[in-house]
């Protein structure tokens, strides 16, 4: 599974990801400080249940959520190898470390509030969740348009992934919502997880519009001369499945093949990127998948 790739040292591709990366921690970082933490909002993520730990005990949000991913962070390199490389190490202090600046320099009230003293307060949430929602949505879309992840709670749904193969998507979902739901019981608020569930919401739409694009699935049509390195980045790599299709150039009449695969926005992303490595004479159609039917993707039974 790579979601992390490599950029030439100091080349303009280096610069250009890691302002991506340190630009989406930083919104982040926003999002988590102005809007959801003043209110107990927990949308999942480490950073979700560090803001329960904050509101029931005091503890401050960046430092609980560091002290949960570091040890993630390590659990996923044991399990699954290295596959998160140093953008993941950058996210993982990066947050937390603008979370400290952020409380520092403006505090801790809520941007839409002063103060959390009332939480009956239901227009200030709302619009909180609502904004809070966009922010994140934009801060992670930055990280993902990186080519990175951040790490923490979905190290937990990698590690479950590859033991159970249950789809990723499936088990992010149970690990953000058993975390949303802890609010219930720490606050006794059954608004608050509605709330996050709208910030989580939000966030999935305005992540889609970062990246480019609404569709949830891309489907490639790949024409390339390196057809095994490509081949291995789908499937060692990317652990995705593709098909291979005789294809004949009109123009020339030579006979060629044809990759075509069904990848999620940051795979696509990735796979983009490195075969513009592998191979910058290739030929790619990438085209929007409203809904995949089968196996590894929604079952047909559900349809």
């Amino acid at each position: 599974m790579g979601f992390v790739t490599k950029e030439k040292f100091l080349s303009k591709d280096f610069f250009i990801t890691y302002a991506w990366l340190l630009g989406g921690c930083f919104v982040f970082a926003l999002g988590a400080v102005m809007f959801a933490e003043p209110y107990g909002f927990a949308p999942g993520g480490t950073y979700g249940l560090s803001m329960v730990f904050h509101h029931l005990w005091g503890w401050e949000t960046e430092i609980a959520a560091l002290c949960m991913d570091v040890p993630l962070l390590l659990l996923g390199i044991y399990f699954l190898g290295g596959m998160f490389g140093v953008k993941t190490i950058i996210c993982t202090f990066a947050i937390p470390a603008f979370m400290r600046l952020i409380h520092y320099l403006y505090g801790y009230d809520a941007l839409l509030e002063p103060g959390i003293t009332d939480r009956t307060l239901l227009n200030e949430q709302l619009l909180s969740a609502i904004f809070g929602g966009i922010v994140y949505g934009i801060g992670i879309g930055m990280i993902f348009k990186a080519r990175a992840t951040s790490g923490g709670s979905d190290i937990i749904s990698m590690i479950l992934n590859k033991y159970t193969h249950i789809s990723l998507g499936t088990l992010v979902i149970i690990v953000d919502c058993t975390i949303t739901l802890s609010t219930v019981v720490a606050f006794g608020d059954w608004r608050l997880p509605m709330y996050s569930w709208i910030i989580v919401f939000i966030e999935g739409k305005v992540i889609d519009l970062v990246i480019d694009g609404a569709a949830v699935h891309k489907t490639l049509m790949i024409v390339t001369d390196k057809l095994d390195p490509v081949k291995d980045v789908i499937i060692k790599d990317i652990n995705r499945g593709a098909t291979l299709l005789p294809a004949v150039g009109m123009y020339r009449g030579e006979s060629r093949n044809m990759i075509y695969t069904i990848l999620t926005r940051r795979e696509m992303m990735i796979l983009r990127h490195r075969i513009a490595e592998i191979d910058p004479e290739a030929f790619i159609n990438v085209i929007d998948s409203k809904e995949i039917l089968g196996r590894g993707f929604k079952p047909l039974k559900e349809s």
